[in-house]
């Protein structure tokens, strides 16, 4: 079976089991607080946040959900309440099939904290194997957490996706449900289709099953998936979805599959379908 090739930035339940006493690692827990409060990996920290990350304006992705990622003070801010400090190993987990972890591994490296795994099968991995659980709410210190500049090459803008509707060194990853994708699910959105060229298959058709296990596919599997939609490592990756939150996983899988140019568009669908003046496909 063919190894990841960049697997530094995953974590197997073993390896955290190993070094969940470490004292520069903080295992976090991205699911919603309550959720977190109902049960968690012992020792994990909640987020005491929304787990996107976003702006605090509305978007058409919710009230308080914007379009756009937190700026550098304001993420600074939450990462260092949450005990985030600039030499922190950063464990990520969730019961969404890696959705929110994956969310907070791509907003750290874009924000240049690269010390940041993703729990391969998350929660339901750990729980399922009975390793360490609890219901204790841990005491958090706070951290210093220092910005070390935005990221623009893991960042698409508007402009970027544009340009590469019509460039043959481009390629864009559209990883939304089947409906959204063919216009069928608009959401709250005043447009629905995908963008011309976009090529298609949904994040979670690269994880085993069960749905939203969060346990990755073996790196062959995932690689031939992404072979077959021409999403090859040659190309710049452009990936989207409605609120950059699923392409942030994406990227995540690209990055853990060697991809040397991938790119999240963050603004994704939130933003694209709802301009009079950007392209749009049914």
């Amino acid at each position: 079976m063919t190894a990841y090739p960049n697997p530094d930035i995953l974590a197997g339940t073993d390896w955290l089991a190993e070094h969940i006493g470490d004292p520069d690692l903080l295992v976090v827990d991205c699911d919603e607080f309550p959720a977190f409060m109902r049960l968690h990996i012992d020792g994990a920290a909640g987020l005491r946040t929304h787990h996107y990350f976003k702006t605090a304006d509305d978007s058409a992705s919710g009230p308080g959900i914007g379009t756009h990622i937190m700026d550098a003070e304001r993420f600074a801010e939450t990462m260092s309440q949450h005990g985030i400090g600039n030499d922190t190993q950063v464990v990520a987990y969730d019961n969404m099939g890696g959705l929110y972890a994956a969310r907070l591994w791509w907003a750290l490296d874009y924000h240049g904290h690269t010390k940041c795994r993703v729990l391969n099968g998350g929660f339901r991995k750990w729980y399922e194997e009975g390793r360490p659980v609890s219901m204790e709410t841990r005491h958090i210190e706070p951290a210093q957490f220092t910005v070390r500049g935005a990221r623009d090459d893991i960042c698409a803008r508007l402009d970027d996706v544009r340009a590469a509707i019509d460039d043959d060194d481009a390629v864009i990853w559209d990883v939304r449900a089947k409906g959204e994708y063919a216009g069928e699910d608009a959401r709250a959105n005043k447009r629905g289709g995908h963008i011309p060229g976009a090529k298609y298959i949904e994040w979670l058709e690269l994880q085993q099953p069960p749905v939203r296990s969060g346990l990755l596919l073996p790196a062959d599997e995932i690689q031939a998936k992404l072979d077959a939609i021409g999403v090859t490592k040659d190309k710049r990756v452009i990936t989207h979805c409605q609120a950059g939150i699923r392409a942030a996983q994406a990227v995540f899988v690209l990055r853990l599959m060697g991809y040397p140019r991938a790119l999240n568009y963050d603004a994704s669908w939130s933003e694209w379908g709802n301009r009079d003046d950007t392209p749009i496909v049914k």
